[in-house]
């Protein structure tokens, strides 16, 4: 294809990821020589954790043509995921007896919705120019999205080191087209962070331990989705009422006062999982938990991590009967990782002195 022909084509790719829900569209060259190093650092530094999967592909994540061959550009998307019904998050954190999922997973999961999107806007490609080489990527593969991203001129990295966006904070998804298509490349944004801080400043695990710099053992995050075993006792007070995911750094970036409300129905709040009390969703059994959960991204920590979640948030909630019957109700579960976390739970009301948590247990 010609330059002109390029030109035209990246023009009318903006179109059609508009038309398919998509909020930004940009274009990047495959360079990130520039951030190498910097992965590297944090892998040996070991703040990856227990997510074995980031150092697993040599460079593949900072090299795309050695994960897809022939690549020579990455168009890179953003589609908005604040739902327009949505719980105020402060609301929600300010009570001890409702649950906190992060805003990004209330609905449907992401990957699936941006997934088939982006394979849409693939088809229009090769309905436009014939057959090319591409694969679609939605935080599923050893990508660099954030840099490819600011590459492409969808925004800068934050302190907090997620995208952010002049005209839309960064309550957003990225995805990614890796192809072979020598599309005309964008500028990248610069960087509007200044002296702010507020990100590293509120994080409850201060797990922002610089800035750009964090380390995921410490993250709120890791510790409710990625990880697997138990939560670091040093940690189990600090998350509070937060049962999947955290979103206290984006909460108070002052960027956020822009972002833009979803467009699609997908991420829509399901099943109230913006605002449900910690001891409803500690009584759903496994069928419950698949069935509320199905189409959900939650659905990937299974019941067992689900419980051991809320057991934490129910050590942390204010000393209720309600509290108290629901921890003793999973006292003897099968699972050891949950009993260790009830055991947890049952321990701190036991340490307020309440007299309902000794009348309670002792029957």
């Amino acid at each position: 294809m010609t330059e002109k022909s390029l030109s035209q084509l990246r023009g009318r790719i903006e179109v059609w990821a508009r038309e398919l829900g998509f909020d930004q569209t940009g274009v990047a060259d495959c360079d990130l020589s520039h951030v190498e190093q910097h992965l590297h650092d944090w892998l040996d530094q070991g703040w990856h954790g227990d997510m074995d999967f980031m150092a697993a592909h040599g460079t593949k994540r900072t090299r795309p043509p050695e994960l897809v061959p022939g690549t020579r550009r990455v168009i890179s998307v953003r589609m908005n995921y604040l739902p327009d019904d949505v719980t105020p998050a402060n609301s929600v954190l300010d009570d001890p007896r409702r649950a906190y999922v992060a805003r990004y997973a209330v609905g449907r999961d992401y990957h699936k919705v941006l997934r088939n999107r982006l394979e849409a806007l693939a088809q229009k490609i090769r309905n436009e120019v014939g057959g090319f080489g591409y694969r679609v990527f939605t935080d599923s593969a050893p990508v660099m999205e954030v840099e490819l991203a600011n590459k492409a001129g969808l925004g800068w990295r934050g302190k907090h080191t997620l995208l952010l966006n002049r005209d839309a904070g960064s309550w957003f998804f990225l995805g990614e087209i890796y192809t072979n298509l020598d599309l005309p490349v964008d500028q990248p944004q610069t960087e509007h962070c200044g002296d702010c801080t507020r990100c590293m400043d509120i994080c409850p695990t201060q797990a922002i331990i610089a800035p750009y710099r964090l380390d995921a053992r410490r993250c709120i995050s890791y510790l409710t989705i990625e990880h697997k075993g138990s939560i670091p006792v040093e940690f189990r007070t600090l998350i509070g009422n937060r049962i999947y995911g955290c979103d206290d750094c984006q909460l108070v970036c002052p960027w956020n006062r822009f972002a833009q409300k979803a467009t699609l129905s997908d991420f829509d709040v399901r099943n109230g999982l913006d605002s449900s009390d910690l001891v409803s969703l500690f009584a759903w059994d496994e069928q419950m938990f698949d069935r509320n959960t199905r189409g959900s991204a939650i659905r990937r920590i299974g019941h067992e991590r689900w419980l051991r979640n809320i057991a934490c948030s129910l050590g942390n909630a204010v000393t209720s009967a309600e509290v108290v019957a629901a921890l003793d109700s999973r006292a003897d579960h099968p699972s050891a990782l949950v009993r260790e976390h009830v055991a947890w739970a049952i321990a701190q009301h036991l340490e307020a002195g309440n007299s309902v948590t000794d009348n309670l247990l002792a029957t």
